[in-house]
């Protein structure tokens, strides 16, 4: 008998969201499918539903993040939750408390959901382990984000704006550029473009900024930028994380911007009808140039709007009754 994965109730629902490795296409489709109905109520004018009225969501971000934070503020209240923003910043866990005395300090407040972002890869999963062996399943998990791992809302969201613009994955040609090595979205997408059927991923970057190996998630890696962007559907450009980045990775930002930046002349290798897609925030003239960002074939800010119904939908799967 093959092993549940570990986000799975048995019944094959969602008991926490971890990450996309793994995760069915059915339940990939499944959450894209309530996000649809998600945006369907706000183009009703409908400001909230009642959903999780009567819910605690703890935001739980231990790494800075203003943009997915204040999404999943606003979906977790458009389901009437209650929201509680922990700063880290003035809390115990900055004065020496465990991550797991944290949890269960807050645990004891009655949380129904813990909204996790951390600096180091797994520990969304240590916490979800902790929950289920402790408060028996009453507690679900959400990975907001965690080191260079993964940042499975960003990629689900990345996933229904595709399906929005291009409708169907099973025809798509899909090049992700840039900072692979350090990019958790990198990971995320890789891993439901190919679970969702993408017949050809590439990977441009490079060899500095990629991970040893990364043709084994099933891309193409090229350092050709041309190369890579010919006959494309979809361009997702990453941010370069300098943050993350130990000893010098690259010979400048000018020098990156002349090979992989994002330029109308680059992007005209790509078909006619290609979109543009960046996480944000978006390092302009080192990345992707203003004039694509703002050009008719971005859909960057539609990234945004989407991401508040995908996280409305994973939080009424996790915890509505």
């Amino acid at each position: 008998m093959p092993l549940r994965h570990p986000q799975l109730r048995a019944d094959g629902k969602l008991a926490h969201l971890l990450t996309i490795e793994g995760l069915p296409a059915a339940m990939i489709h499944r959450i894209l499918d309530v996000a649809a109905s998600f945006i369907g109520v706000a183009e009703r004018d409908v400001k909230k539903v009642p959903l999780l009225r009567g819910k605690s969501v703890f935001n739980l971000f231990f790494e800075n993040s203003t943009r997915t934070r204040t999404t999943f503020e606003i979906a977790a209240k458009r389901l009437s939750a209650d929201v509680v923003n922990l700063n880290i910043n003035t809390s115990s866990a900055n004065k020496g408390e465990s991550l797991l005395d944290t949890v269960d300090n807050l645990a004891a407040m009655h949380a129904d959901l813990f909204v996790v972002r951390h600096s180091q890869s797994g520990a969304p999963f240590l916490i979800a382990e902790h929950l289920n062996r402790n408060y028996q399943g009453r507690i679900q998990v959400v990975n907001a984000g965690d080191g260079a791992h993964g940042h499975p809302t960003q990629g689900l969201l990345d996933m229904y704006t595709i399906r929005h613009f291009k409708k169907s994955f099973t025809e798509l040609r899909v090049a992700i550029v840039g900072d692979v090595l350090h990019s958790r979205v990198a990971r995320s997408d890789i891993h439901a473009l190919t679970t969702l059927g993408v017949p050809e991923v590439r990977v441009i970057a490079p060899e500095t900024l990629v991970p040893s190996g990364v043709e084994q998630l099933g891309v193409h890696f090229t350092t050709d930028m041309k190369k890579g962007l010919k006959d494309v559907d979809v361009v997702i450009m990453l941010r370069l994380q300098n943050e993350r980045m130990n000893g010098a990775l690259l010979p400048s930002a000018q020098e990156y911007f002349k090979h992989y930046g994002l330029t109308r002349e680059k992007l005209a290798l790509a078909k006619p009808d290609a979109i543009v897609m960046h996480p944000g925030p978006m390092n302009r003239g080192i990345e992707i140039d203003s004039a694509v960002a703002d050009g008719a074939q971005a859909v960057i800010l539609n990234q945004v709007s989407f991401g508040i119904a995908v996280r409305m939908a994973v939080m009424s799967l996790l915890v509505a009754p």
